[in-house]
């Protein structure tokens, strides 16, 4: 960026980052031992700070000394100490919740002693006992409505008494009142939309036995509504419950889950605010706009003007007589200077706003969830959004087969169809014939090059192990709407047609893959624990045994599936997986990373596809070893990884696919109109960087002409330094940079990499935690005086959702825990250029205004307050 930026230790020593630091606890906590590192010179030239023999691995982190002087209290230290003192005391009395083994007892619920939360969600901020107090905290914890407080309370005293007592607690009471009344009905709605996911049959789930989950109820609709962990013991009536098997993390159903079909039967472990997808999650708080915060400034500087005057009036009469006295009197008779009906004005018409967003018909489905912030719209400068489901529509479509000398796209799809008829109409007349028949009838074709003869085996191979290498149920809607009537029938009993069959799966992309394999020719019709089915271009049924899965996790970044045909009895290890996972599986090629990037470049999510055939030796021997391995107590996960990677050699590469995640509509122009009225947008997304990358590019948040400066994986101090001079040497280049890299580098050098991130026009983050997402949010806020703004769709951007000055959220796919604990809820992405270039720049420009209007009136009738006690200030 700009040369002139120094990269100096990081310092912590205004009062924004203690305000900050006060009631947000920061991920990366700074030791004390740095009296050395400011020594350490951070701009040296690359060349020195190779030779340079300090070990920067054991340098302690940096940290400045606070400020602790009268200044540092009175400009905001007190609320420090108050914050600090209040969370000590409550941490006191909090009691500690020991982290220990749980047991479940099946079958007998009087075993179990302790008491486990709810099954149940809670969005509210108040209840019947804090309501009052609460909201009454919240209220005069402003200087404004404090100072309102004290004046009424000041007229119960006789000598300091200039009026009636209602025209002093009646417009303080009616501002109470009309505040209490907004908060009741937001608190309202929050508990009527709680009551409504809580009446839900799962919501009677209890850690102490078991629970049924049947195919009628297969969506799960919210993550924290449902309970966090069950093992799948059995499906069938027919099989008897592996006892034999120790419990793994692959014998859990998280929230959200859907049952695609048949019976699940588990044991409930966490419920309520222990489950994961709540515990990502924090505690929602009371957020203030920034116009508030700014009145309240005003009100200050407003109350010392009014004590000057008071101080004036009372040296004009010479202090004679209880000057003190009448230094308050006259604070009061001159209090029109702060208008009490500034409060309900501003209060009246945040309502007034909410109303009329959710009632305008450009922006259908919006609803405002917090009606105190509505100017934060007009007032935002990052805007932080997600990617899958917000920018993209969370529907992937296949785009793409290349098998290393040929490429197919979607103007060829017929193509790769006819060469699937062709091979199965082979197979089928082989298998009907004799050898000896069969081959006139080949040789009676017309001949084909032997190029040709080969590409149609690739291509056959290919599409086989597509459709068979994955996690996807045909789900078929007369044997789910039946299941009531009939809950012994099965899917092999219903009728195989296209019309009434849907995909299940957990990954969007696999049922991409078996929607396009279907499109060639070659359909999934059936799948249960045991076996696949496959319908043939001419309707034959193909069965393949499933011998062994191995699903896909974060970690390996790869799935497999060992399968035996019914017809040969060939036994296939089918493996798929990202390339940078894969590359090292599969035999040797010169073209799989250059495809993988062209691909990558086009906005494609890549996936690598190879295969391994096995004798049945060597599948016996590879199942002993594996199930002796599960079986294992300790380093369980370590020994299972050991055994599959030793069949995870010299792969064969079958193929790499392209999927394509489509846009939502108007992504493009939304995102050109928010960036031309100076807000910048920050992608956070836990995709690949390649895959991120193209998507910032294909969205417009990226121009095309803009260069784009990735940062470099970094794991230590020093890495992070060399990267940092690097990035601080481009200008005007969007960021990209990973998650590891981006903790390693606030580890070390958080304010200098904000400083040069926030220069950048956009910043994506790849490969994001939700706790990460939230940190970004609490650093924007912590260095810089801009207002941040969130938006997402899914469970794992509630966290950022809620540490933003303002929080949106999108009814997506992925369920409405973002939409409601969110403070605007939205239907489309688009719809956030109107809410914040129309609603969000009316609402500000109107309250302003209004307040503008109110404090003029104030002063004028302040003015005349003070001409009139001027003129007759001998006889007061």
């Amino acid at each position: 960026m700009a040369d002139s930026i120094p990269l100096n230790p990081v310092r912590k020593n205004s009062r924004k980052t203690a305000y900050y630091n006060a009631g947000r606890p920061t991920r990366y906590q700074i030791e004390d031992e740095s009296s050395n590192l400011d020594e350490m010179p951070l701009m040296m030239s690359e060349e020195a700070f190779e030779n340079d023999e300090s070990d920067y691995q054991t340098l302690p982190r940096a940290r400045g000394s606070q400020r602790t002087g009268l200044g540092w209290f009175l400009c905001g230290g007190w609320k420090v100490l108050c914050t600090s003192c209040c969370e000590c005391l409550v941490h006191t009395c909090r009691r500690k919740k020991e982290l220990k083994v749980r047991t479940v007892w099946l079958g007998h619920p009087e075993k179990c002693e302790e008491k486990y939360p709810k099954n149940a969600i809670k969005n509210q901020k108040y209840n019947i006992v804090t309501f009052v107090p609460g909201v009454l905290y919240q209220q005069f914890k402003f200087f404004l409505n404090l100072y309102f407080l004290v004046v009424a309370c000041s007229q119960f005293v006789p000598s300091l008494k200039i009026g009636y007592l209602y025209t002093y607690w009646a417009p303080l009471g009616f501002v109470l009142a009309v505040t209490m009344v907004r908060e009741a009905v937001d608190e309202v709605r929050r508990c009527r939309r709680d009551k409504e996911m809580n009446s839900q049959l799962y919501s009677k789930l209890t850690v102490r036995g078991k629970v049924q989950v049947k195919s009628s109820d297969i969506q799960i609709t919210m993550k924290s509504k449902q309970t966090g962990l069950m093992y799948d013991l059995c499906p069938q009536e027919d099989c008897d419950p592996p006892i034999h098997e120790s419990l793994s993390i692959e014998n859990t159903l998280w929230a959200s889950t859907v049952v695609a079909s048949g019976t699940v039967i588990g044991v409930v472990i966490y419920t309520g605010k222990e489950m994961r997808s709540v515990l990502n999650t924090s505690q929602s708080k009371n957020k203030v706009g920034l116009l508030d915060l700014e009145l309240n400034r005003l009100t200050k500087a407003l109350f010392l003007a009014q004590v000057v005057l008071s101080v004036v009036m009372v040296t004009l009469q010479g202090f004679l007589g209880p000057w003190f006295r009448n230094l308050f009197r006259f604070v009061v008779l001159f209090s029109y200077i702060i208008p009490i009906s500034l409060r309900v004005n501003l209060d009246m018409g945040k309502s007034a706003y909410g109303w009329m967003i959710m009632k305008d018909e450009n922006i259908p489905g919006t609803v405002v969830r917090t009606s105190t912030i509505p100017e934060e719209l007009g007032r935002l400068v990052y805007l932080l959004t997600d990617k899958t489901g917000t920018l993209t529509q969370n529907e992937m479509v296949f785009k793409r087969l290349h098998l290393g000398t040929v490429s197919y796209g979607m103007d060829t799809m017929d193509e790769i169809q006819s060469h699937i008829i062709q091979s199965y109409a082979q197979v089928s007349v082989q298998s009907n014939g004799n050898s000896a028949s069969s081959t006139p009838s080949c040789k009676s074709q017309p001949p084909a090059p032997k190029v040709r003869k080969s590409v149609s085996s690739r291509i056959h191979e290919a599409v086989k192990a597509i459709a068979l290498c994955h996690n996807v149920t045909p789900v078929y809607e007369s044997c789910v709407n039946g299941a009531s009537t009939e809950p012994e029938s099965t899917e092999a009993d219903q009728d195989f047609s296209d019309d009434n069959r849907t995909y299940q799966a957990s990954s969007p992309d696999d049922v991409a893959l078996v929607r396009w394999t279907e499109s060639v020719g070659l359909t999934l019709v059936n799948r249960d624990l045991t076996s696949l089915q496959l319908k043939t271009p001419a309707g034959h049924i193909l069965t393949y045994y499933i011998l062994q899965i191995f699903p896909f996790t974060s970690e390996s970044k790869r799935m497999g599936i060992i399968v035996r045909e019914e017809a040969t009895g060939d036994i296939t290890f089918y493996m798929k997986g990202a390339d940078v996972a894969m590359a090292s599986i599969v035999q040797y090629n010169d073209w799989l990373e250059e495809e993988c990037g062209n691909m990558a470049r086009e906005g494609l999510r890549t996936l690598v596809v190879a295969k391994k055939s096995l004798t049945e030796e060597q599948y016996q021997d590879f199942e002993s070893r594996y199930n002796q391995a599960k079986l294992s107590i300790h380093d369980r996960a370590l020994k299972v990884a050991a055994v599959v990677e030793s069949l995870e050699r010299e792969m064969e590469l079958l193929c790499l696919t392209g999927v394509e995640d489509q846009l939502q509509a108007d992504v493009r122009p939304t995102l050109e109109l928010l960036r031309n009225a100076g807000i910048k947008i920050w992608m956070l997304t836990g995709d690949k960087l390649e895959t991120a990358t193209c998507i910032a590019k294909s969205s417009h948040l990226v121009s095309r002409n803009q260069d784009i400066h990735v940062f470099k994986p970094v794991s230590n101090r020093g890495e992070a330094h060399l990267e940092l001079n690097a990035f601080r040497r481009k200008h005007d280049c969007a960021l990209v940079i990973s998650g590891d890299s981006l903790e390693v580098c606030l580890r070390y050098y958080e304010h200098e990499f904000v400083e040069l991130a926030c220069q950048c026009p956009a910043v994506v983050c790849c490969r994001c935690s939700p706790t990460q997402k939230a940190q970004i949010v609490r650093l924007l806020q912590q260095h810089t005086d801009n207002r941040t703004c969130a938006i997402g769709d899914g469970g794992n951007d509630v966290s950022m959702i809620q540490a933003a000055d303002c929080g949106i959220g999108i009814e997506g796919k992925e369920g409405k825990q973002a939409s409601l604990a969110a403070d605007f809820s939205i239907t489309q992405f688009k719809h956030i250029g109107r809410l914040l270039m129309v609603h969000g720049r009316n609402s500000y420009k109107r309250s302003a205004a209004l307040g503008q209007f109110v404090m003029h009136r104030g002063m004028i009738i302040s003015t005349m307050q003070v001409t009139y006690t001027f003129i007759y200030l001998e006889y007061i």
